[in-house]
């Protein structure tokens, strides 16, 4: 009996959702169970042992000969001859490298599409912090709401509201429905996108506190810290530093290629053992390779700068956006509006004001960008997020790099 307890309550414990009490729990679980990213760790591993496979020797070769002569039964003599062709050795140095910086660059993007997964779960967990304080609000909305509704119907009986009043009232409570149906839809479909970045396992989200941030940031020093941590950028830098030294290789391959080797003979009564040297010379193997190698070269150092230029100005634009979110949302007075929302609830109970005038002004406050800055958001959010989100997991502790997905957070803190 107790057998059978333990193993119900280990398969309903299986059952549960993982409860993600912050952000942070959110994005270890996706790093550790996102399809993509261990997708990319195999494929980087298959990458890793192709590029070493390149700096391999050569496969040796084993040649067996039977010689025949008129007059001799069976064969009058054999030959054996084994041998091993090789490069310069200079130039497996040169290739070892190459490789080590080629390796490099496949380590650096997939840290760079771990980012990008983190950045979009991190962006999910947000929208979904906000319709969770959206859904609070709406709640509050509706007990006001509802609130309304009896003490009219009251007066309604009693003579001294109209219908029209209550009728308004109702259709308000209409529209705050639909609204709440909104927002269940948006959450849930958030959700889904949420448990498909976690590879399908059981996951929920319930967070209503936004990430805190620091409020000034200096943006030199920012723009030398995210720069200096963009995964893609230094993926870049190290094709560079790998097509470069490619180029070493191939200038190398002209000298000749070596081969040393064992050979047998044998004849009538007499056996001959030896060894043998040799190389070749390319003379036509090798001809476009070095201009080849010079072009790729060049062409992988004018990517690596167009990507910086590109973080550059991707960052300058995020920080700019901020700075201007920043001082619009100073202007408003949160605490005011919530202060004039009561003051307008208790007037139209005590009759000073009609429920049409309280829909109306209420409905101008609730409207406010500070409610709801969502699209403003989610319009710069990537943009910024994307070269500064760094985070590692090892060990069982996490060490978290936030920058800019900090300025998101900021501007979101006050919605």
């Amino acid at each position: 009996m107790k057998r059978i307890i333990l193993i119900t309550t280990v398969c309903a414990c299986g059952l549960l959702p993982l409860q993600a009490q912050s952000v942070d729990e959110v994005l270890q679980s996706v790093a550790q169970h996102n399809k993509s990213i261990q997708a990319q760790q195999k494929n980087g591993e298959a990458e890793k042992i192709g590029i070493e496979a390149e700096n391999s020797l050569e496969d040796p070769t084993v040649e067996y000969s039977s010689f025949f002569s008129k007059g001799v039964n069976g064969q009058s003599g054999s030959e054996l001859v084994v041998s091993q062709g090789f490069d310069f050795p200079t130039v497996y140095n040169s290739r070892n490298r190459a490789g080590r910086d080629k390796k490099e660059a496949v380590d650096y993007r997939a840290e760079a599409l771990r980012r990008n997964v983190l950045l979009e779960a991190k962006t999910l967990c947000l929208d979904m912090i906000r319709l969770n304080r959206q859904r609070d609000l709406l709640d509050k909305r509706m007990q006001n709401a509802d609130e309304l509704l009896a003490l009219y119907e009251e007066r309604l009986r009693a003579g001294d509201a109209t219908v029209i009043e209550v009728n308004k009232i109702k259709m308000e409570r209409m529209s705050i429905q639909t609204e709440v149906l909104q927002n269940h839809t948006d959450h849930r479909t958030a959700l889904q996108s949420l448990l498909a970045l976690n590879g399908n396992m059981p996951l929920t989200f319930e967070g209503r506190e936004y990430p805190t941030v620091p409020t000034t940031l200096d943006f030199e020093a920012l723009c030398d810290e995210v720069l200096g941590q963009d995964a893609e950028l230094k993926a870049a830098e190290a094709d560079t530093r790998a097509a470069e030294r490619n180029l070493t290789v191939n200038r190398q391959k002209w000298l000749p290629k070596l081969e040393i080797g064992y050979r047998r003979n044998t004849g009538e009564g007499s056996k001959e053992h030896g060894f043998l040297v040799g190389g070749s010379i390319p003379l036509f193997s090798n001809r476009r390779q070095v201009r080849m190698a010079q072009a790729q070269s060049i062409g992988t150092r004018l990517q690596a700068d167009e990507i910086r230029l590109k973080a550059e100005a991707a960052l300058h634009s995020g920080f700019n956006e901020l700075q201007q979110l920043g001082r619009a949302m100073s202007v408003y007075d949160q605490p005011l509006m919530t202060q004039t929302l009561e003051l307008l609830k208790e007037s139209v109970k005590g009759g000073e004001l009609s429920v049409t005038d309280y829909f109306v002004e209420a409905d101008q406050i609730y409207r406010k960008p500070t409610w709801n800055w969502n699209a403003n958001i989610r319009k710069w959010q990537p943009r910024c997020i994307r070269t500064g989100y760094r985070c590692k997991h090892s060990a069982g502790k996490r060490k978290r790099k936030k920058i800019l997905v900090k300025l998101c957070a900021y501007v979101s803190y006050f919605f």
